[in-house]
């Protein structure tokens, strides 16, 4: 199977019950938390958001992600990341929840929960939420030149179905923001997503796939994340998977 775009990362093989469960499979421990960080250049609340985000991403329970939104671009500022693709994906979590809630500095925990991004005891009682539900298991392994994926089948009581997505990220960039609220500052961003794009259908089957390194530098990414998603009316549900590969510096 290839997939269209630069994320032309090819499935290998595809096995296991399409009904979601396996004989042999059983409940895996939980797994990371995925933190996205809805931030922006433009946005004077946004740098101390942006520096706690810093904490995270040595912490291997977590997954975090920094989405650069582009609506306060007409402040004086284009910020250098943002795509509307990442406003349009943070609307849509506004409609999944029904709050209208759109702001920055905005956390989204696991798909669900929102808080503001510079509370740090907020983004921390998300999580221990979020660590309590149950996961599909998620792993990343270097196989030659492309990182190997397995998403585990599906077992009694975990979930059983969602959508995988490959989310390319720079680990971490310094931008001297020259206008707008924040000008004059510069500020070290992490994890920031450079694109995303779906792999496949999961519907409880063992499924892999490999992404070429080719594939990441053609996006000026070193990090990759995959996420199982589950989604409603093309909505942003629960994430119910991850796992993160982070190329080592050459």
């Amino acid at each position: 199977m290839k997939l269209p775009r630069a994320f032309r990362a090819a499935a290998i093989a595809a096995t296991g019950s399409l009904l979601g469960l396996s004989a042999t499979a059983s409940p895996a421990a939980a797994g990371p938390v995925v933190l996205e960080l809805y931030t922006s250049q433009g946005c004077s609340s946004c740098p101390p958001a942006d520096a706690l985000f810093a904490t995270y991403v040595t912490r291997t329970d977590v997954i975090p992600l920094s989405f650069s939104v582009d609506y306060w671009n007409y402040l004086g500022w284009v910020d250098t990341f943002a795509k509307h693709e990442h406003t349009e994906r943070q609307r849509a979590y506004a409609l999944t929840r029904g709050d209208g809630h759109v702001y920055t500095p905005q956390v989204i925990v696991a798909g669900g929960a929102h808080v503001i991004g510079s509370d740090r005891a907020a983004i921390e009682a998300a999580i221990a939420i979020a660590q309590d539900l149950p996961t599909v298991d998620v792993a990343v392994e270097v196989v030659g030149s492309a990182v190997h994926i397995d998403v585990a089948a599906a077992f009694a009581g975990g979930p059983t179905w969602g959508t995988v997505w490959i989310v390319l990220f720079d680990t971490s960039e310094r931008v001297e923001i020259g206008r707008g609220e924040n000008a004059g500052q510069t500020v070290t961003y992490h994890n920031i997503v450079m694109d995303m794009h779906r792999l496949a259908m999961w519907r409880g089957q063992a499924m892999s796939f490999e992404l070429p390194f080719a594939e990441m530098e053609e996006a000026r990414a070193d990090g990759a994340a995959i996420i199982v998603q589950q989604e409603r009316n093309g909505l942003p549900g629960p994430i119910v998977g991850a796992a993160v590969y982070t190329r080592p510096p050459a």
